[in-house]
C-alpha cells in the first residue's frame, strides 16, 4: 500500500504493532528454498519453524508446482489449504505424514488451479512442545491476455456493517470505466454504492455511511470479454452475494488505553488495552477487520525491528487471537507476555493494539471474549493516538475518506 510518509516512518508503518505479523502479505515470508530444500527440513531462517513453499506474496504461479509445508522437528498440529476462485472458497485435500513432519496435498488435488488464489495455515509444535503458526497466500498464473479480479468478502459470507467490497486485479487498467461499468453492486434495502480506485489496480465500493443490519448485497461482475487494458480481457462472469449482519463498532481511546464495544449502538462492554507505545504509535481513524487467526506468528526482524546483531526485537510464534486491521501491519490481538498491570495503564506495543489473554488463548480472557465476538467486515476506530490517520488504500481504510472524496475517483463520473 501507498504510504505517504518520510523514510522512518514508512519503516514503522510496515508493524504498527507487535504486528510483523508473517500473515502480512508482504512481510509473511514461508520458506523461500526450493521444494527439494524444504522437504530436507531447511528454513528460511534459524528462527523459523514451519517451512511453507510455494513462498508467501508469489505471484503467477505455475499449475505444476506441488504445495509443500515442512517442520525440522516436532510434529505439524494442523494444515488448512484454502483456494480462493471468484469469491468462492474451497478446501484442498491433503494430509499429515505419519511422522508428523510434512503435508503435501492428495493426488486429485496436487495439481495447482489457474488464476486462483490461495492460502496456508499451518500449526506446528516443535521438539520443545512449544507451538508455532504460521500463514501464507500465494496466486497462481493467470493466462496471458486474461485479468481476474480478486475479490472480498468472500461469497455467502456474513460480515460486519463496515465491509468495503474490494477487486484486487491480477493486471494493471487502463479503462478504468469499462472495468468499473461492468461491476454493478446493488443492495437490498437499496443504497447508493459507487466505486473508487486506488491507481491502476485496485477497485473498491462502499455506500455513504456502513451497511444497515441485515442487509443483502449482491455483487454482479461481468467482466468477461471487458478490455481492460489493450489486447488484454477480463474472464470472470457471475454473480455472487454476502449478508450484513448486526453492528459493532468499537472505539479504541489510545490515550484513555480503553475500548469501548458497542452493538447497535448500544455499549456492550469496555475493555482495557495497550495501544502503540511512544516511538512506535497506533494509527488513528477507522479500519475494518479483514482477517482472524486464532494463533499465528509476529516477527520484527521481517520488517526492520532488529538489533544491533540484526535479530528481531521480538519473535512470537503463538500470538493468540489475532485480528488484522491494515494491509501494513496493525492488529489487535491477544497479549499473554505482558504483566497484567500493563492494561488500561501502559501503551507499550509497536503499534498494534493488545487485550489481556492467555497462553495458548482462552474464551474466557478479554483477547478470547473479542475475537469470539468479531465479524470481517466489523469497524475498529483508534482516537487520541499521537500517530497520523491510516491510508484509506491500508486495508479496507475507506471509511477515513469523505463522500465528496470517496465519489472523486469513480470512472463513472
Amino acid at each position: 500500500m501507498n504510504q505517504t510518509a518520510n523514510s522512518a516512518r514508512t519503516r514503522r508503518a510496515a508493524v504498527p504493532a507487535w504486528a510483523a505479523l508473517l500473515a502480512v502479505p508482504a512481510l509473511l515470508t514461508g520458506c523461500t528454498d526450493t521444494p527439494e530444500g524444504l522437504l530436507n527440513g531447511k528454513a528460511r531462517s534459524p528462527g523459523d519453524v514451519i517451512g511453507i513453499f510455494p513462498e508467501d506474496g508469489a505471484k503467477e504461479v505455475d499449475e505444476k508446482t506441488r504445495i509443500a509445508v515442512k517442520v525440522p522437528d516436532g510434529r505439524l498440529e494442523s494444515v488448512k489449504v484454502t483456494r480462493i476462485e471468484d469469491a468462492q472458497q474451497q478446501t484442498v485435500a491433503g494430509r499429515i505424514a505419519e511422522d508428523g513432519r510434512s503435508w503435501s496435498p492428495d493426488s486429485g488435488a496436487a495439481r495447482l488451479a489457474l488464476a486462483a488464489k490461495y492460502s496456508v495455515d499451518a500449526v506446528a509444535v516443535d521438539g520443545q512442545g512449544r507451538r508455532s503458526a504460521r500463514h501464507a497466500t500465494f496466486t497462481t498464473l493467470v493466462p496471458e491476455h486474461r485479468f481476474i479480479g480478486y475479490f472480498k468478502p468472500e461469497n455467502r459470507s456474513t460480515v460486519g456493517t463496515g465491509m468495503i467490497v474490494s477487486f484486487a486485479f491480477s493486471r494493471a487498467i487502463a479503462d478504468r470505466a469499462a472495468v468499473e461499468r461492468a461491476i454493478r453492486v446493488t443492495s437490498d434495502p437499496a443504497v447508493e454504492v459507487v466505486g473508487h480506485w486506488f491507481g491502476k489496480d485496485r477497485l473498491d465500493f462502499r455506500p455513504k455511511a456502513y451497511w444497515k443490519p441485515g442487509t443483502q448485497v449482491t455483487v454482479d461482475i461481468g467482466l468477461r470479454d471487458v478490455e481492460g487494458a489493450p489486447g488484454v480481457y477480463g474472464s470472470q462472469d457471475r454473480t455472487v452475494a454476502f449478508t450484513v449482519g448486526r453492528s459493532q463498532v468499537s472505539r479504541v481511546d489510545a490515550e484513555a488505553k480503553t475500548m469501548e464495544v458497542r452493538r447497535d449502538g448500544e455499549l456492550v462492554s469496555t475493555v482495557p488495552i495497550t495501544a502503540g507505545a511512544p516511538k512506535t504509535t497506533t494509527y488513528n481513524g477507522k479500519m475494518v477487520v479483514t482477517e482472524m487467526h486464532e494463533v499465528t506468528r509476529m516477527d520484527g526482524a521481517t520488517v526492520g525491528f532488529t538489533d544491533k546483531d540484526g535479530k528481531g526485537e521480538y519473535d512470537i510464534k503463538d500470538v493468540p487471537h489475532a485480528i488484522r486491521l491494515t494491509a501494513s501491519g496493525t492488529f489487535l490481538h491477544g497479549n499473554y507476555w505482558a504483566d497484567e498491570s500493563v492494561f488500561g495503564e501502559e501503551n507499550v506495543s509497536h503499534g498494534c493494539i493488545g487485550l489481556r489473554d492467555a497462553k495458548g488463548g482462552s474464551g474466557a480472557t478479554p483477547g478470547g471474549w473479542f475475537f469470539d465476538r468479531t465479524l470481517i467486515g466489523d469497524v475498529v476506530e483508534v482516537v487520541n493516538s499521537k500517530d497520523e490517520k491510516v491510508a484509506p488504500d491500508n486495508g479496507l481504510s475507506g471509511w477515513n475518506l469523505s463522500w465528496k472524496k470517496w465519489k472523486a475517483t469513480s470512472a463513472l463520473r
